[in-house]
C-alpha cells in the first residue's frame, strides 16, 4: 500500500473514530498533497508525499518557536498534536553520527573542497537524505565536512 493510500485510510478510521484533531490534521495534508497534484499535474509517490510531510512538519517547528515566544501555550499544544500525526507518516529518523557519516560519504565520492562546493554537494544530499533526516542538521554536518 502506497503512503497516499495508507493516509487516506487513516483519514477513514480518524472518522469512525470521531476523532477530530487527528482528522484535521490529516485533511490538511491530504490537501497539500491535492494542491501539489493539481498544481504541477502529477502523480505523487512516496518520496514526493514524504517531502510534503516533512514541510508541514517543518511548519509546526516554526510555529511551535513562534507561539513559545509569544506565551501562547494553548497553540503550541495543538501544534505539538499536529506534528506528532504528521511525523506518524516519515520513515525513521537518522541519528546524528548516521547523517555524518552519510554526509562525509557524499563529500568524499563528490571531492568535494571548501565551502565553494556547499551546493554541490547539498544537492546530491538531498536527494539521499531527503526525508530521513532532519535537513538543518544535515546542512550543519555539510558545513563541518567542508570545513574539514
Amino acid at each position: 500500500m502506497s503512503l497516499k493510500d495508507q493516509i487516506t485510510e487513516d483519514m477513514k478510521t480518524a472518522m469512525r473514530a470521531k476523532d477530530t484533531a487527528r482528522l484535521g490534521t490529516i485533511r490538511l495534508l491530504l490537501s497539500a498533497m491535492k494542491q501539489k497534484e493539481v498544481d504541477e499535474r502529477v502523480v505523487l509517490d512516496d518520496a514526493a508525499v514524504v517531502a510534503i510531510v516533512d514541510k508541514l512538519v517543518k511548519q509546526r517547528k516554526d510555529s511551535i518557536a513562534a507561539f513559545e515566544q509569544a506565551a501562547r501555550q494553548d497553540l503550541v499544544e495543538i501544534e505539538k498534536a499536529e506534528m506528532v500525526v504528521l511525523q506518524a507518516y516519515l520513515p525513521a529518523r537518522m541519528s546524528a553520527e548516521e547523517v555524518t557519516a552519510a554526509v562525509q560519504a557524499i563529500v568524499a565520492s563528490l571531492g568535494a573542497k571548501g565551502p565553494g562546493d556547499m551546493g554541490k554537494v547539498m544537492g546530491a544530499v538531498k536527494t539521499q537524505l531527503a526525508g530521513k533526516a532532519d535537513m538543518g542538521q544535515v546542512s550543519a554536518a555539510v558545513k563541518a565536512a567542508l570545513a574539514g
